[in-house]
């Protein structure tokens, strides 16, 4: 019972708790499911938190293998075979690379381009540069996915308060609206999936767009989950970036980077920012948060007005979308 811990260990008596785990799209879905608690009058103000001590509690390689064996491999046909995270991802970029010519190079691009937005981040992680022969020369994991690919193991934790607007307008600090949210689930393992290189981000952002009222032209930045680099090109597609198919090219010669057509995961994200569990999602929230405040220093973005979120749970299964503004609807 996390939410019960953390109300004990703060001392307060909340007249309304929720545990929400939806793996990597908890950031999001907890921040979309406090305010309908809001909107409804269950309570008045929410606090969101999330944080896990994935590096110090154990090693990367126990960590990584508790993630596989804890949901994100089918327990009777996916987990008894001994398939990491990575290893289950990797179906998904050899599909893409398949049916769409994806290369490794444009893969080795969303490491690069998301390390160097860590650089610029005071709290990341990982931040010295990477060049994309540093990423294919880097150990293979799985094939194609080179450990420069994938997602580090950190600690770490993320907190918001979630109140309504009327209220939100005297805080100390500007407040930051949610103008559309959706979800999405096309399956639960990897194994059922009827197609690996289209995912529920299809259905979560296409509802997030219908509710808010913009389209993808209207976002300013995009903080988009990060667990592996095929990840990024993939849900770039899907959310409606480009079309699908396109997002290998879509991500070159910095296109997503700071000054590019669409600035992508600007703090860091998974792959270099930081990724504790539950945690790491809830960061590409705070980066959006931040974006529209103008409070991301070196790595802001000139004039956010809509900025986009995106969390992805298990193996591009549970997606959900957030579309915030530094307005109200």
């Amino acid at each position: 019972m996390p939410a019960g811990v953390v109300a004990g260990f703060f001392g307060i008596r909340p007249n309304y708790l929720s545990t929400v785990d939806l793996a990597g799209a908890s950031g999001c879905s907890m921040i979309d499911q406090a305010i309908a608690a809001v909107e409804s009058g269950r309570c008045e103000v929410a606090l969101c938190v999330a944080g896990q001590n994935l590096l110090s509690n154990r090693s990367r390689s126990q960590a990584v293998q508790s993630m596989a064996e804890r949901g994100s491999g089918h327990p009777q046909f996916e987990v008894p075979y001994g398939p990491l995270v990575p290893s289950l991802y990797a179906l998904i970029a050899q599909r893409h690379m398949y049916e769409y010519g994806t290369k490794p190079e444009q893969l080795a691009e969303v490491a690069v381009t998301i390390r160097t937005h860590a650089g610029l981040n005071p709290n990341a992680h990982k931040k010295d540069p990477i060049t994309v022969g540093d990423v294919l020369s880097s150990r293979m994991i799985t094939s194609p996915l080179h450990v420069l690919d994938c997602a580090i193991v950190s600690d770490g934790a993320a907190a918001a308060v979630v109140t309504r607007a009327d209220r939100a307008r005297d805080l100390r600090k500007s407040p930051v609206y949610l103008l559309g949210s959706g979800y999405g689930l096309r399956h639960g393992y990897v194994g059922d999936a009827e197609c690996l290189t289209t995912s529920g981000a299809v259905d979560s952002g296409r509802t997030a767009f219908r509710k808010s009222g913009l389209g993808p032209k209207d976002i300013d930045v995009a903080e988009i989950y990060d667990c592996f680099t095929i990840t990024v090109i993939v849900e770039l597609e899907d959310l409606g970036f480009c079309p699908k198919g396109e997002g290998g090219r879509f991500v070159e010669n910095g296109n997503i980077g700071l000054g590019g057509q669409l600035p992508v995961t600007t703090h860091g994200g998974l792959l270099s920012g930081g990724h504790p569990g539950l945690g790491g999602g809830f960061f590409h929230v705070l980066e959006a948060v931040r974006q529209l405040r103008g409070e991301a220093g070196g790595r802001q973005v000139p004039k956010v007005e809509v900025a986009l979120a995106h969390g992805n749970g298990g193996v591009v299964s549970v997606h959900c979308t957030l579309i915030l503004g530094n307005a109200e609807n």
